[in-house]
């Protein structure tokens, strides 16, 4: 039963893989159902999704599923204890708390960029992630984790990639790259660097050309004076010796 339990799981990883570009470490996003599950189940987390998996895994939530906890009580104390263990992810509702299945689908929007896996117990909230192609969903069931198969909503986003009516964002990204790698799209950190590049002010050099001209103007202003100086030695000499001749 393990074996194709683990047969099933490397299958769906195939899809997710080849399909949206999912890899290693898998980040699975847990909510306070999971956690609870796991805790009555007494299932290591830690060491039986890596091994589910075969693959390294990170634990994650986020701060709205850990206060959604926290407000519930003593009753899943155990599971607020998982899921503080497990690092956790910025969502937008730093200001304004949300509830911890609408939390968790706000982190899987727009195409599931991270690549994130939603663990849940929460029907409701696994109807919603089944809506959204290309984010793989789990759930415990007779105390084993279990990845669910793809839904019916991403297989029919892979076949219309496919048939070449969407692009998948795993493509978007990749073909961005390639761009930026031969030059076709600037990469807005160069665009940054250049504009950092500018410089403000008057150029140095002018102002060193304006003081030597100022010291150049002092020089012949200063020759002009010697120049006198020496006029002035000279006439009053002939006058002293005109005078001595005279006598």
């Amino acid at each position: 039963m393990k074996i194709t339990r683990q047969k099933h799981a490397k299958k769906h990883l195939g899809f997710f893989r080849n399909n949206f570009g999912v890899r290693e470490p898998y980040q699975i996003l847990l909510d306070g159902t999971f956690c609870q599950a796991a805790l009555r189940g007494r299932i290591q987390l830690r060491e039986q999704l890596p091994r589910y998996l075969m693959g390294e895994t990170q634990l994650c939530t986020t701060r709205c599923v850990l206060k959604e906890l926290e407000t519930l009580g003593k009753d899943l104390y155990g599971a607020k204890l998982i899921a503080q263990k497990s690092q956790v992810r910025n969502c937008p509702h730093f200001k304004n708390p949300v509830s911890g299945s609408e939390c968790l689908l706000s982190m899987v929007e727009e195409g599931n960029p991270h690549h994130y896996f939603v663990a849940t117990q929460d029907q409701n909230l696994s109807m919603k992630v089944k809506k959204k192609p290309g984010v793989p969903l789990m759930f415990i069931i007779q105390n084993t984790i279990v990845l669910d198969k793809p839904s019916p909503k991403t297989i029919a986003f892979v076949k219309a990639v496919e048939s070449g009516q969407l692009v998948s964002v795993h493509e978007k990204q990749s073909i961005k790259q390639l761009k930026e790698e031969k030059g076709l799209v600037k990469n807005p950190e160069q665009r940054r660097r250049k504009k950092h590049k500018k410089v403000s002010g008057p150029n140095p050099l002018s102002c060193l050309k304006k003081k030597k001209k100022a010291q150049d103007t002092k020089s012949s202003a200063s020759e002009k004076k010697r120049k006198r100086r020496r006029i002035r030695n000279r006439s009053t000499s002939k006058v002293l010796s005109e005078k001595q001749n005279a006598e």
